[in-house]
Order: C-alpha cells, then sequence, then structure tokens
C-alpha cells in the first residue's frame, strides 16, 4: 500500500503533464508532495528521512523550474534521488554496522554477509545507473519521451531489476 502512496504524485505529474504541460504538471508535483508529507506528519508524527528529501529536491528544483521557467531543473531531480540513494547504500557499507539493505531486509531474509554486500553494491550501481539513464533521456529526447520514460522506464527498470535480484537470491 505505502507504495502506491509513494507513486501516486507521480502518476498525477504524469496526468498533469499529458493535459496541461510540464509547468502544470511542475506545479502538481509541488502541491502532492507537500500534501503528502503533511498528510504523513499529522497522521503518523513521523516523515521518513527520503521523504524529506524527496519534498526538499521537488520544491528546489521545481521551483526553479517554475521560477526561470527551465524545465531542466525538474528534469535532474530523478536523477539527484537516484544518486543520493547510491551514495546512501554506497556509504553503509563505511558508516554503522551493516549495509544499507541489510538494514532493510534482514528481519524478511537471512543472508550470508558475502549476499547482503553483493545486494548493496548492485543496488548501488542500479541507482547510479538509472540517475544517469534519466538525465541521458532528459538531453537527448523530447521532454514527452522523458516523462513517459519517468513513469514506465524507470519503472520498468526497476521491476526487472527487482525480478533479476529475487532470481540471484
Amino acid at each position: 500500500m505505502k507504495f502506491l502512496v509513494d507513486f501516486f504524485p507521480i502518476v498525477l505529474f504524469f496526468v498533469a503533464y499529458k493535459f496541461g504541460g510540464i509547468y502544470v504538471a511542475t506545479s502538481v508535483a509541488i502541491v502532492t508532495s507537500v500534501i503528502q508529507v503533511s498528510y504523513e506528519w499529522f497522521r503518523y508524527k513521523k516523515v521518513e528521512m527520503m521523504q524529506w528529501v524527496t519534498l526538499a529536491l521537488i520544491v528546489l528544483l521545481g521551483g526553479a523550474t517554475l521560477l526561470l521557467h527551465n524545465e531542466i531543473f525538474i528534469k535532474w531531480k530523478p536523477t539527484v534521488i537516484n544518486w543520493v540513494l547510491a551514495l546512501l547504500f554506497l556509504g553503509s557499507h563505511y558508516i554503522g554496522k551493516e549495509p544499507l539493505i541489510k538494514r532493510m531486509m534482514s528481519s524478511q531474509v537471512n543472508l550470508p554477509e558475502a549476499v547482503w554486500s553483493k545486494l548493496s553494491f548492485s543496488w548501488v550501481g542500479f541507482f547510479f545507473v538509472s540517475g544517469l539513464a534519466n538525465i541521458y533521456v532528459a538531453y537527448h529526447f523530447s521532454t514527452n519521451t522523458w516523462v513517459d520514460f519517468k513513469l514506465f522506464g524507470v519503472l520498468g527498470l526497476t521491476v526487472i531489476f527487482v525480478l533479476l535480484q529475487a532470481v540471484y537470491l
């Protein structure tokens, strides 16, 4: 269920883009993100760190897009988020007692340390490549293609990656 709630602003961005263009979609993304984080705060009195980071980036980069009337800022948001995640997963090997992936999943699955390490580094690679793919599409294709890639391409890549990880496990 949480996945659907987190995915909701992306779908609204996509729909708003198709009906109103990139600036309407950016406005919708900012408002939706503020509502989403506010709801989490008022309902649970807790907001995950990554939600704060995402909100800050959407307000900062989305705001720059609207203020400067330049869509490249909003196109950088997925790349920045992916690269922040890559750095967090990488940094967890050197800060703390165990990789982030193990902290997230060890209650559901028991694996040897070497496997946790491989999984973690594979996520680092995935997030880095996803960020690279996003920025490549942003600079080499139309905004329409980028929006489609943001929704369908990244989702497809993520599903394939998770399935490959499941096969590996």
